[in-house]
């Protein structure tokens, strides 16, 4: 019997064990389902932050855009971008995706067969790697895809109560029901399908969102911190009080020659003295004119309503602007001394108003506020309020710093220390600035404007009350409000007549704001390339085909912005040798650039234009700006004595965009070479001189087209 016993254990046991064995070799054989997707699907369409997905054979033969090298803007192929780091080649295969922060600047390179491009500045990134689940990550069996532009989607209307949870406000509701029901930022689909979640989170990556989705309000968490505790000031400048003075005095004397008896510009505020602070006051940078603002305010304001009773009408405000909007946004408030006090208790309730017709929250628009007198300082940064209500309060609660008007100071300190991960800035999200200006700055705006732009910054200008006549000759930058912004027909400038009608600017403001689709800073095809023309000089051309050829070149120079900010150009003219005529920085001005143009005198010799092209790459490639595109646009009527396929590709790798004009004798297959891809849109040839006026209007059309087919932040 005890030997049966045993026998029978002994077998169950042995049965167990086969068992289990098989169990485990089935849970081994279960595969984990891997998304195919297109050639020309770019990171920034995906939502899923992390992923594996499976590109098909033939990308490398497309050659969609690259941009970056190792880390990749997220405005990328991702299957390029995968062979272009050697994960993979033309054949397809497996990659693991990894969404990453934005960077401030991208290198293109030539790599595996791929030419990345580089670029200034880009809101998200990615990274591809061998497509290996990590450990302890779950991958998605199906990717989500988020639509190319924001479109109304039509639903059944509900209540507040069925799409919110906890003790949201009416006005945070209806924005955030809008924002849940269309563009880019529907996350609706997250509660069905699995996302990506890791134990550990890299402290670059994006959030990740998890399998189930809460409303804004219920995920967001509250400020550890109070406003007084993340304040942050910039290093102290002593400053003389003189330049303050002057202005102070030329408003006094304004107003005593009005028959006025104020020492300081809005401290009056009874019905008799307005007129005083009609014609004193002008600080806010979104810059916007009075006919602008009429033009704008339509049903913006109802006449019944007091200024400080706003709240109802605020909350019609975020359902009639039918806000989706998702901006990091950094409003700079002017504390000095010439605002006085009760313009400066009127500018933060403007500030709470704007808040609350925003509907803050993460999923949102997200806001902070820099104030500024002789220095800038932090009140409080995008991720210490998540709510328009506790933002308010807070903006309730601020002081005035007092001392001068220091706006350029303070657009550099907010475009160094704002905008950081630390301080909240999402990077999916557009940076904007909105300058508050009473008056004028007492410190230079345009470099600092213009290092801001180029960083990727939207700057608008909001102005109360221009200088008065008298006043004009303390202003230290006339102009300052066109210098400062982007030159677009004044949508990032607003002026408002008078501190009581600051409130009709809420509306246009928050519109503008949000319309994310034109927040591409001052960047235009016109006014953001560094232009390198390559002529050649060689005994074939003539002295009167030659003339020709720079009648060609002025022609296509006249077309664009020319300053120190914006479009530069410069000109190489070669033969066997070459000669530098002019570089980037030579001239600043169209008429200047034109005239210097007629100048060039013809040189006559042989045709090296493969040493032409790294001589341009050398003498003005290399000195072009970061920020700005670079365009070499060489013109040659015949074929090289030496190779010019390697220059070529030098110059493509280190991010030059070539075009190539050939006339008579040139030959088509070097022209191919010095082009960038696709060499149809970026190589030309004439028969003859007389006929490259022909192509002046394809050539900037095709630099334009381009320039608005790449992204901008």
């Amino acid at each position: 019997f005890f030997l049966t016993l045993c026998l029978f254990v002994l077998g169950v046991f042995l049965t167990c064990t086969y068992t289990a064995k098989e169990a485990t070799k089935k849970t081994k054989k279960a595969k984990l389902y891997v998304p195919q997707i297109d050639c020309d699907v770019k990171a920034g369409k995906i939502i899923n932050p992390e992923f594996i997905a499976k590109c098909p054979p033939g990308c490398q033969d497309v050659k969609y855009r690259v941009y970056g090298t190792d880390i990749y803007a997220s405005f990328s192929s991702i299957c390029n971008a995968a062979i272009h780091s050697g994960i993979i080649d033309n054949t397809g295969g497996k990659i693991l995706v990894q969404k990453v922060a934005g960077h401030s600047g991208y290198r293109g390179s030539f790599s595996n067969g791929v030419r990345s491009l580089s670029l200034p500045r880009w809101r998200e990134s990615f990274l591809v790697s061998e497509g290996k689940p990590r450990k302890g990550v779950t991958y998605p069996s199906t990717l989500e895809y988020s639509s190319s532009k924001s479109t109304a989607v039509k639903s059944e209307p509900k209540k507040p109560e069925q799409d919110l949870k906890g003790t949201k406000s009416a006005d945070t509701a209806k924005t955030s029901e809008k924002a849940s029901d269309q563009g880019d930022t529907v996350h609706k689909a997250h509660q069905t399908t699995p996302v990506p979640t890791s134990v550990t989170q890299m402290a670059t990556t994006t959030p990740t969102p998890t399998t189930t989705t809460t409303e804004p309000s219920t995920t967001v968490p509250q400020p550890t911190t109070t406003p007084a505790a993340t304040r942050t000031t910039a290093a102290p400048a002593k400053t003389g009080p003189g330049l303050h003075r002057v202005r102070e005095m030329g408003q006094v004397q304004a107003a005593q020659g009005r028959g006025q008896n104020t020492a300081f510009r809005g401290i009056s505020t009874s019905a008799s003295n307005r007129n005083i602070l009609r014609h004193n006051t002008g600080k806010v940078f979104f810059f916007f004119s009075l006919s602008c603002v009429k033009a704008m305010e339509i049903d913006s304001w109802k006449p019944g309503l007091s200024l400080f009773d706003t709240g109802k009408y605020l909350k019609h405000l975020v359902t009639s602007l039918g806000v989706n909007c998702k901006v990091d946004l950094s409003f700079l408030m002017d504390g000095s001394w010439s605002i006085g006090k009760r313009r400066f208790q009127l500018q933060k309730r403007f500030l709470g108003n704007v808040a609350q017709a925003l509907g803050i929250g993460s999923a949102g628009p997200l806001m902070g506020i820099v104030q500024y007198g002789d220095d800038p300082s932090t009140e409080f940064n995008l991720k210490t309020y998540a709510n328009s209500k506790d933002l308010r309060n807070a903006i309730e609660k601020i002081q005035q710093k007092g001392g001068l008007s220091n706006v350029g100071k303070a657009l550099s300190f907010v475009n160094k220390n704002f905008f950081l991960d630390a301080n909240g800035n999402r990077g999916g999200a557009p940076n904007v600035v909105v300058v508050m200006v009473d008056g004028w700055p007492t410190d230079r705006v345009e470099e600092a404007s213009r290092l801001a732009r180029e960083s990727g910054i939207n700057i608008f200008f909001v102005t109360v009350e221009a200088a008065a006549q008298s006043e004009k000759q303390n202003v230290i930058e006339p102009n300052f409000v066109d210098k400062a912004v982007c030159r677009t027909n004044g949508f990032y400038s607003i002026n408002v007549p008078s501190w009581f009608s600051l409130h009709k600017a809420v509306q246009p403001l928050v519109k503008r704001v949000c319309d994310t689709d034109r927040l591409a800073c001052s960047k235009t095809c016109l006014n953001a390339a560094d232009i390198g023309f390559v002529i050649d000089g060689s005994s074939s051309v003539g002295t009167g085909n030659f003339r020709t050829v720079l009648q060609f070149v002025a022609n296509i120079s006249k077309e664009f912005e020319i300053s120190d900010t914006d479009t530069r150009i410069g000109a190489v003219q070669y033969t066997y040798e070459q000669r530098l005529e002019f570089n980037f920085d030579k001239y600043s001005t169209k008429q200047d650039v034109l005239n210097a143009i007629k100048r060039i005198s013809y040189w006559s010799g042989g045709t090296s234009t493969g040493a032409a092209i790294s001589y341009a790459s050398e003498q003005l490639f290399s000195k072009s700006k970061p920020n700005k595109r670079k365009i070499m646009i060489l013109i040659t009527d015949g074929r090289s004595y030496d190779d010019v396929s390697l220059p070529a590709m030098a110059a493509h790798q280190n991010g030059v965009i070539a075009y190539s004009i050939g006339v008579a004798w040139a030959a088509p297959d070097e022209l191919e070479a010095i082009a960038s891809d696709p060499a149809k849109e970026h190589s030309f040839f004439v028969d003859e001189f007389d006929n490259l006026y022909r192509y002046v209007n394809q050539l900037i059309q095709n630099i334009c087209t381009e320039f608005n087919s790449q992204p901008r932040n």
